[in-house]
C-alpha cells in the first residue's frame, strides 16, 4: 500500500551555489520535515518518478516513459555513484500492471540515471534510509513529449499495482518548477550538439566536468539578469502548487507543450513527475512544505507532501 508521497525539485546546483541564508536555512528545514515524516512511514519501498538531462536517456531511441528494472548513478552534481537496489521482481510485475492497464511502459534492465533521481532520494534518506528502489523515467526533455493525460494514466497504473502489494510504498517526484535548463534543443543544436543528444554515453571525466562547469557557470549570468534563459515564474509556480494541493492532477491535460515551454521554460515540463506520483494516490491530503525561486539553483524551487485519502 501506498504511505504517502513527496514531490520536490532538484537542482545541479545544490552543494555548488548558495543562496540567500534565510532561504537555504527554510529549505533545509523542509527537507528536515519530509525526511522525519518519511521515517514515520517507514516505507519498504520507494517509487522516484524522475526526469533525465540526456544523461541516460539520449534520441538514439527516446521511450515516453520506462521502468528500470537494474539501475545504476552515474554520480552527478555531488550525488553518489554506483549500482540501485532495484527489486527486479518488482519492476517487471509493474511493467506487466502497467501493459495490462493499458499504458504500454518500457523496461530497462541497464538504466542509467542521474541527479534527477539520485538527489531526492538522498536529500530525504536521513532518518530512514531509502534503499529499495523502483526508477520510473519520464521523458520531460526531449520532444515530442508524452501527453499529461497519459501521464496520469501512468501514476494512476502505478498506483493501482503499488496499492495491490503487501508493503509500504513511498512515491517520489523529482524535478520542476519553472526553470530553463541551458541544455541545447535538437531543433535547433549545432551537428556536434545533435551528436551529443543522439548518444554521449561515452562521455569521459573530461567532458563530464566541462559539462558541469557549464550549468555551474550560468548562473552567474542568471542572478545578473543578463543571461539568454527564461527568468523563473513564481507566479505559475505558485498556481501550480495551489492547484495540486487541490487534487487537481488533470491541470495539464489542454496545455500545449510550447506554451508551457514560454511560460515556466523548458524544464517547466518536469512537472509530469508530480502529476503521475500524485495521480498514483488516488484521493489525497496535500501540504505545500517550502517555495521559494531561487536563481542562485536556476529553478523554481518547491516541496510538497501528501498522503492518500482512504475510506
Amino acid at each position: 500500500m501506498i504511505v504517502g508521497a513527496v514531490c520536490l525539485s532538484h537542482t545541479p546546483l545544490l552543494d555548488k551555489a548558495r543562496a540567500l541564508p534565510e532561504v537555504e536555512r527554510e529549505f533545509e528545514a523542509a527537507i528536515a520535515r519530509a525526511a522525519a515524516q518519511i521515517e514515520v512511514w517507514a516505507p519498504d519501498l520507494t517509487v522516484v518518478f524522475f526526469p533525465d538531462h540526456f544523461n541516460g536517456f539520449f534520441y538514439d531511441l527516446m521511450p515516453p516513459y520506462c521502468i528500470g528494472a537494474r539501475a545504476s548513478s552515474i554520480g552527478d552534481y555531488g550525488t553518489t555513484p554506483g549500482a540501485i537496489q532495484v527489486p527486479e521482481e518488482l519492476a517487471a510485475s509493474c511493467a506487466k500492471a502497467c501493459l495490462d492497464a493499458g499504458v504500454d511502459a518500457a523496461l530497462s534492465y541497464r538504466m542509467r540515471v542521474d541527479h534527477g533521481a539520485v538527489q531526492p532520494i538522498e536529500l530525504l534518506s536521513r532518518g530512514h534510509r531509502l534503499t529499495s528502489i523502483l526508477p520510473i523515467f519520464i521523458n520531460c526533455a526531449a520532444p515530442p513529449l508524452p501527453r499529461f493525460a497519459r501521464i496520469r494514466a501512468l501514476g494512476e497504473a502505478v498506483g493501482r499495482w503499488a496499492e495491490s502489494l503487501d508493503r509500504k510504498v513511498l512515491v517520489l517526484a523529482s524535478g520542476g518548477l519553472s526553470h530553463d535548463p541551458p541544455l541545447p534543443s535538437m531543433a535547433v543544436a549545432k551537428p556536434e550538439e545533435q551528436a551529443a543528444l543522439i548518444d554521449n554515453r561515452g562521455l569521459d571525466h573530461a567532458g563530464r566536468m566541462a559539462r558541469q562547469d557549464r550549468v555551474f557557470n550560468a548562473r552567474f549570468a542568471y542572478v545578473a539578469g543578463t543571461s539568454p534563459l527564461l527568468p523563473l515564474n513564481p507566479a505559475w509556480d505558485r498556481n501550480f502548487l495551489d492547484r495540486m494541493v487541490e487534487g487537481a492532477v488533470d491541470i495539464g491535460d489542454t496545455w500545449v507543450d510550447q506554451e508551457l515551454s514560454a511560460t515556466a521554460g523548458r524544464g517547466g515540463h518536469e512537472v509530469r513527475n508530480w502529476i503521475a506520483a500524485l495521480a498514483a494516490l488516488g484521493p489525497y491530503a496535500a501540504k505545500v512544505e517550502f517555495y521559494q525561486p531561487i536563481k542562485e539553483w536556476l529553478t523554481g524551487t518547491g516541496i510538497l507532501t501528501a498522503t492518500p485519502l482512504r475510506d
